[in-house]
């Protein structure tokens, strides 16, 4: 292949690339006043513990919920974890 024909085949490949990014269209969010239009949130609580987990509250009670977070907040825990005096 000739070293036009090379010039050629670069050209043609950057105008197809140049015009690949030209057909993109505008993502915009169009928000409505007072209204939420996303997921509505559910209390951490309210959702029961993975059935593989190792993580055991009762689903929809509070205060077994922050139990748990604190007992594996201290599993996290070096000095606690490895007995360290």
């Amino acid at each position: 292949m000739s070293a036009l024909k090379w010039v050629a085949v670069a050209a043609a490949a950057a105008a197809a690339f140049g015009l690949a990014g030209c057909g993109e269209h505008e993502q915009v969010v169009v928000y409505k006043q007072g209204k939420y239009q996303g997921k509505p949130d559910t209390l951490p609580w309210d959702n029961a513990p993975l059935a593989w987990g190792t993580a055991k509250w009762e689903k929809g009670n509070e205060k077994s919920w922050e139990d748990e977070l604190k007992s594996r907040t201290q599993n996290q825990n070096e000095y606690v974890r490895i007995q360290h005096y």
